[in-house]
């Protein structure tokens, strides 16, 4: 803890510097590790505070206990808060602190996994809603039938990368379909992947010539505006053949804005995961994430299950799941500390 309390002494020197303000975007950075950090080192102190007043109590009660139940309260919530303070250190990660960009596809399967598609977007959208988290949609592709074709979201929070990036990987559904009429079993694959949001101070250089931008006209709901206009945009990185889109504005130019956001976050991303492959760290990630190789499954029939297979941690609850209660998941993730270095 007097780390952090270092570190805000050194962030606040820094606002205090020439020019410092010149570069909004730096500031509101070096500002945001600040107020996390501050966070961390007032939870602590309160928490300090309450396991002084816990053991002055104690003391005085020595033998006799008219006040033991309120004290076994208190000394309850005060250790939920410590194993929460404990939790949150596990996201020491360079790029932990960061917003998140959360992409979604579906597998071969048409209807049946452009569904299920839709129904992993609904669940981390009633996710970041328990968390108080903002989601900005930059993409999104409806099916043709149901469903979505793909997905682009933008989640801003504390610690979002931190906490999302134990999804990244094959979501598999078993069900009875909604959709066959001899009421057969279906089992769908829909490929989720989160990358960090990196801000304009990390330096991911992206040349003119590197790149190939198309417009087109939105699809989906937007009125008579994504019929008349072609404001959607469509970049494509040449040496990587990564590509991304955004329609979620009216402008062109803001479309544009956001597609190069997604993309360089994406870039960095697989900067990352290149040296961690030098490394010989990130091998094991590699195998996880490849197509086919779920890293949970979500059973509704003929049981209702969802088990995560890299930690074992399951769940017949699998309403609540869908409803964005993947906390337990993520952080049976996070608690491996191997899982966790992954991505280090």
């Amino acid at each position: 803890m007097d780390k952090r309390r270092e570190s805000i002494v050194e962030l606040e020197l820094k606002t205090s510097e020439p020019g410092f303000w010149d570069n909004n975007q730096t500031a509101q950075t070096v500002l945001k590790k600040i107020t996390v950090h501050k966070k961390y080192v007032e939870l602590f102190d309160k928490l300090a505070g309450e396991i002084d007043d816990a053991t002055e109590i104690l003391e005085m009660v020595e033998n006799e206990t008219p006040d033991a139940d309120e004290l076994v309260k208190s000394v309850e919530n005060t250790v939920a808060e410590i194993d929460k303070l404990e939790f949150k250190a596990t996201l020491s990660g360079p790029d932990d602190h960061r917003n998140a960009i959360l992409t979604i596809h579906p597998g071969a399967g048409g209807t049946e996994s452009q569904d299920w598609a839709d129904m992993l977007f609904r669940m981390y959208n009633r996710w970041a809603e328990r968390r108080d988290f903002t989601v900005g949609l930059m993409d999104l592709q409806p099916g043709e039938e149901a469903g979505l074709k793909s997905a682009t979201m933008e989640i801003k929070g504390d610690y979002a990368f931190g906490f999302l990036k134990s999804e990244s990987g094959v979501h598999r559904l078993v069900r009875i379909s909604p959709f066959d009429a001899a009421a057969r079993r279906h089992t769908s694959f829909v490929s989720v992947h989160v990358y960090p949001l990196v801000e304009d101070n990390v330096e991911i250089e992206i040349l003119d010539d590197e790149i190939r931008i198309d417009t087109y006209r939105a699809s989906g709901a937007g009125g008579q505006h994504v019929n008349k206009t072609s404001s959607a945009i469509r970049i494509t990185h040449l040496p990587t053949n990564i590509v991304v889109t955004c329609q979620s504005e009216r402008s062109q130019h803001k479309n544009k804005e956001s597609a190069m956001m997604v993309l360089k976050s994406r870039l960095y991303q697989q900067h990352r995961e290149d040296e961690a492959k030098k490394m010989e760290k990130f091998e094991k990630s590699k195998k996880k994430i490849e197509w086919g190789s779920q890293i949970r499954s979500y059973v509704f029939h003929p049981y209702n299950m969802v088990k995560d297979h890299r930690t074992t941690h399951e769940t017949s609850n699998t309403q609540a799941v869908m409803d964005g209660d993947i906390d337990s998941f993520v952080e049976a993730y996070l608690s491996d500390p191997e899982l966790r270095d992954q991505f280090v």
